[in-house]
Formats: C-alpha cells, structure tokens, sequence
C-alpha cells in the first residue's frame, strides 16, 4: 500500500512540473553566467536556514511525540545560547544576500556597457502588437521575430514600443528590460556560446502575448553574421517610410518571421517621437 502511494506521489510530481523548461539555468552569456551565480550562492545560502528546519521539525516529532511514558514538563528555562544562534545566523544570511545584491545590481546594471566603448553592435528593438521587429541601423536592415548577433560581441540593445508597455526577455543570455512607448531604454548582452536561444515578452500586453516571442541566433563568427546580413539584403521587402511601417505594425499574432532589406535608420527615432505629441 506504502509503494502505491509513493509511485502516484511521484507521479503526481511529474504532472505540476511536466510545463517547467530548464532552459533558463543553462548560460549562453555573459550577463546570464553572473545572474546565475548569484542564484546558486543565494540558494546555498537559504540553505542554511532551510535543512536545520526541515531536521528539527522531524526531530521533534519522533523525539517528543506522544506515548503512554511520556511525562508532561510545563517548565521551560530561556537559552542564551539557543536565542544567539537562531539570531544571529538569520541576520548574518541577510546581512551577506543584501551585500552580493547591492554589488550586483550595479555591475549588471543592464545600461552598463560590456567590454570595450568603441566596439558594439546596435540594434533597434520595437516592440508591437504582437511581434518584435529589430533593426540594424549599421546594414539598414531588419527582421521581424528573429535577431542574429555575433559570438563574443558586445551588442546594445535600443528598446522601445509602439504601443503598449512590453518587456524584452531572452533568458539564456541575461537580463529583462521593458519597452515603453516614447521612451529609449539600452540593454547590453553578450553571447559566449554559439548556438539557438528563445526571446519573450515578459509583461503581458494583450490577447496575443502568449504567442510574442522571437528566437536569438548567435552566430560562431563576424563573417557567418555578415552571411546572414547579405542575405537579407536579398529581400524584397522594405521600410523606406513611417506609413510603410504602420502597415507592418497593424496587429497580428502568431506572426512568421520577414526580412527587410532596406530600413529608413531614423525609423527607431521617429516611433518615439511621434508618441510625445500626445
């Protein structure tokens, strides 16, 4: 009887962690690598605080549970000793998570350049109903739903909205940063390993959030990102104007990924603007 009720505990384990993805502990960036160390050192931490819990707590039961010997003892005598650790311990916990955090936030400050000053690549990242497009204003071209960006480049990211407030999220490569109509925010990744990762919007924002998401490649060398770039070069769409864009930004969902072969560079600019005029 005993197994039967582990087999469908366990089963029943499987079932609430059955949606769970891992995708977000495995590091393909900078950022990501130091975000996940601090995790690991939290969780270490709490550790701490949560295993002599969990012992005490069974200790307790079988150690004073009741049974036909058992003599009530209604006094009690306070411990200085016992009062210091159950103290002190905590606040140490506390006090050294509140120092990591501190020296964190400000080194991964998501506005604080990587690497050298004078050797990034911009893109522009728009968010729109729902769909992202990105433009690389250095090659005039864009994409819808996909972004490529080189191994080991320092890449920052202008973000905005054209319409509701969104959040740009790729978790394998660091932190999330939220896109505002009429307002620029920078976000500065780099990819350490080459490969595919998966990008979303993690502020809802409407009836097609669940499907506003956009896949990240990093290409293993500047020459095979520059292979990419000629051939959406090739395309035959194009973003020459302001009306052009408003076509491409009417609401859609589930939207195919489109390259754009010419993309007017001030286009980033001119979606702010327009929204300081209200």
């Amino acid at each position: 009887m005993r197994f039967f009720m582990y087999k469908y505990f366990f089963v029943l384990l499987m079932l609430l962690f059955n949606g769970c993805s891992v995708d977000f502990l495995s590091a393909g960036g900078k950022i990501a690598t130091e975000e996940h160390k601090l995790i690991f050192i939290s969780f270490i931490l709490m550790l701490f605080v949560v295993l002599p819990v969990i012992f005490m707590t069974i200790f307790f039961i079988f150690r004073y549970k009741a049974s036909k010997n058992s003599v009530y003892l209604p006094d009690w005598n306070k411990s200085n000793i016992i009062e210091m650790i159950i103290w002190i311990i905590p606040i140490f916990i506390i006090f050294f998570l509140g120092l990591i955090t501190w020296k964190t936030t400000h080194k991964l400050d998501p506005s604080k350049i990587i690497g050298s000053k004078n050797n990034y690549l911009e893109i522009h990242v728009i968010a729109l109903d729902w769909k992202w497009l990105f433009i690389y204003p250095k090659y005039s071209i864009g994409i819808i739903n996909k972004v490529i960006i080189p191994l080991n480049t320092t890449i920052m990211f202008r973000i905005t909205s054209n319409s509701v407030m969104n959040s740009f999220f790729i978790p394998n490569l660091g932190s999330q940063v939220y896109a505002m109509p009429g307002m620029s925010t920078k976000l500065y990744l780099i990819a350490n390993k080459s490969g595919i990762y998966h990008g979303i919007s993690s502020n809802y924002s409407g009836i097609g959030f669940s499907n506003m998401k956009f896949i990240a490649y990093v290409e293993p060398t500047y020459k095979s990102f520059l292979k990419c770039v000629n051939f959406i070069k090739k395309s035959k769409f194009k973003i020459n104007t302001i009306f052009d864009f408003e076509k491409l930004a009417i609401p859609t969902t589930n939207n195919f990924i489109e390259y754009y072969s010419c993309i007017n560079n001030n286009l980033f600019f001119q979606i702010i603007n327009k929204f300081k005029n209200y």
